[in-house]
């Protein structure tokens, strides 16, 4: 896996690292975006455009951000490699560290 996408995403969705990504490995849960680790080519086109700066290179994940890690691999156990975002819309689900989270507010 190469970046990440950590809390600051939750409840936002922003969607702009989707529309960047030449690949579309940034799929959508219910309450935030993840990246495929299998899929991500690991261009960084995604991170500069996040306007919560909620996308981070694994190696700059934040020490209390560090269980978005698993949050994002293991988001994909159950759905596989669907090769491709877009074609699978929006996943009923989010893994249960960003379930668990309370409502996230941001400042519009």
């Amino acid at each position: 896996m190469t970046y990440i996408i950590a809390q600051p995403c939750v409840d936002l969705k922003d969607r702009a690292c989707v529309e960047e990504c030449p690949v579309d490995c940034i799929y959508e849960g219910k309450r935030m975006l993840y990246i495929h680790p299998d899929e991500c080519v690991d261009c960084g086109a995604c991170e500069p455009v996040c306007p919560v700066d909620a996308i981070y290179y694994e190696d700059d994940l934040p020490e209390d951000q560090q269980e978005f890690y698993a949050a994002n691999v293991n988001f994909f156990d159950d759905i596989g490699s669907p090769g491709g975002a877009s074609k699978l819309g929006v996943v009923d689900s989010d893994h249960p560290i960003v379930a668990a989270l309370p409502p996230q507010e941001h400042n519009e």
